[in-house]
């Protein structure tokens, strides 16, 4: 929680020199148009356990889930008057900006290039990159696997990392996590490079597969938002997110769906 807090010192730090923070009141916001309709859309991921997923019957369950019925409880007086809709790492940017939905709460980390793009809250959960492989595979990290071929999500933040991190390695991506976990079951791959927790919640049912002890780097999940028209809802996100760290509920959400640190 100490990193979370410090990088949100950072984001605060990011705005001011940036010029984003604004103290006069936008004369329309998202909020407004929000509670006017009782109804608050959110983008989630409905292939990405502990996170975003299906039950057996169908349901979206997992942490962002909860956290959004938290959000919209805070904004429009109840947990069920949110309507999801499910997105993936190649459209939830598009799907943000159409207006098809006022946020994303769908292990968004926060990257610079997408800082340009939309606004970020105050980050909610630290995640960072791992390596999954076959339980019979050797390996103890990247040192020793440049001639691997890894699996990637597109559009995942670790696309662009393994490629940074090992500049010639081969790389095979998949849209959804569950086709790429298949293509490492399939042995398309030698391992697949993803946010931890994501690669947490495919191995729990499967224990044929690891997950390597090395992490890559440091992911902030964060609420995205429009960046025209939003200066009250994200300052009321922000406000909803800090709460919630100051009472521990996003340390029992990280309990209640078994997110290992």
């Amino acid at each position: 929680m100490k990193k979370i807090l410090l990088f949100s010192l950072l984001v605060l730090v990011c705005f001011i020199l940036c010029g984003c923070v604004s103290f006069e009141e936008p004369e329309s916001d998202l909020l407004q148009v929000i509670k006017s309709r009782d109804k608050v859309i959110i983008g989630v991921r409905d292939d990405a356990p502990p996170f975003g997923f299906r039950n057996e019957i169908g349901d979206l369950e997992g942490f962002d889930i909860d956290l959004a019925r938290i959000i919209a409880k805070y904004l429009v007086g109840s947990e069920d008057d949110v309507e999801f809709v499910p997105v993936n790492a190649q459209n939830r940017m598009m799907k943000l900006e159409s207006g098809e939905v006022d946020m994303l709460i769908a292990t968004m980390s926060v990257t610079w290039q997408r800082w340009q793009l939309v606004e970020f809250s105050t980050p909610y959960f630290m995640a960072g990159q791992a390596i999954m492989v076959d339980k019979s595979n050797p390996a103890i990290g990247l040192k020793g696997m440049q001639d691997s071929k890894f699996i990637v999500v597109y559009g995942s933040t670790a696309e662009e990392n393994i490629r940074k991190t090992i500049p010639d390695v081969e790389v095979i991506g998949f849209k959804t996590y569950q086709e790429a976990f298949r293509a490492l079951k399939e042995g398309q791959g030698d391992g697949i490079f993803a946010d931890d927790t994501i690669l947490y919640g495919l191995a729990q049912s499967d224990d044929s597969v690891k997950i390597l002890a090395a992490r890559y780097s440091e992911e902030p999940y964060a609420v995205a938002v429009r960046k025209e028209g939003t200066g009250l809802l994200l300052e009321k996100i922000n406000y909803i997110i800090e709460n919630l760290q100051k009472s521990k509920q996003l340390e029992k959400l990280e309990q209640k769906w078994r997110i290992n640190h």
